[in-house]
């Protein structure tokens, strides 16, 4: 199975497009969001052209509709969606996850010797790293903005993840 793995869209519709037609050709079902959508609009434009499970995390740069709504969403809209105020965790694939915004809460989440993988965003920069046997992970930004717009798919059954870069993406 895949996951697909992205960070700091700041309501770039046109970018956020591009990864979500990405996620429909390669029958990627389930996305974790380490924040930063920014606004009600842009989670309601990903509820609506993503049909998988979604697992989101507020970041600094969400507005006020986002924080208030509450954490699992409901109704026909946000039926397929998660939201975590400070950090989430699931299971994907019997895998313990946790993803945030902040990336010094990243490191405190992949210490704590809890998680397999722990997803991260804010810098806009992609990264990896090893904490004991925990991984962490940074997909890089969507909305293009100080480093190129990119984003993480990770292989469940190999544990492997592949940068995918956005401009290149139709």
């Amino acid at each position: 199975m895949k996951t697909a793995i992205i960070s700091d869209v700041h309501n770039h519709i046109t970018n956020l497009k591009k990864v979500l037609n990405y996620c429909t050709r390669e029958e990627i079902k389930t996305l974790v969001c380490c924040g930063d959508l920014a606004s009600l609009e842009t989670l309601d434009f990903l509820c609506d052209n993503f049909s998988g499970k979604i697992f989101y995390t507020l970041g600094n740069m969400d507005n006020d509709q986002l924080k208030n709504l509450p954490i699992k969403t409901s109704g026909e809209k946000y039926k397929n969606a998660l939201l975590f105020p400070h950090y989430g965790e699931a299971e994907i694939d019997k895998k313990k996850i946790a993803f945030v915004h902040f990336p010094n809460v990243a490191r405190e989440l992949c210490a704590s010797g809890k998680y397999a993988f722990v997803f991260y965003g804010h810098t806009h920069k992609p990264w990896e790293e090893t904490i004991d046997s925990c991984k962490m992970l940074n997909p890089g930004n969507v909305t293009n903005e100080i480093y190129p717009s990119t984003f993480a798919v990770w292989n469940t059954e190999n544990d492997k993840f592949e940068l995918i870069k956005i401009d290149f993406l139709q």
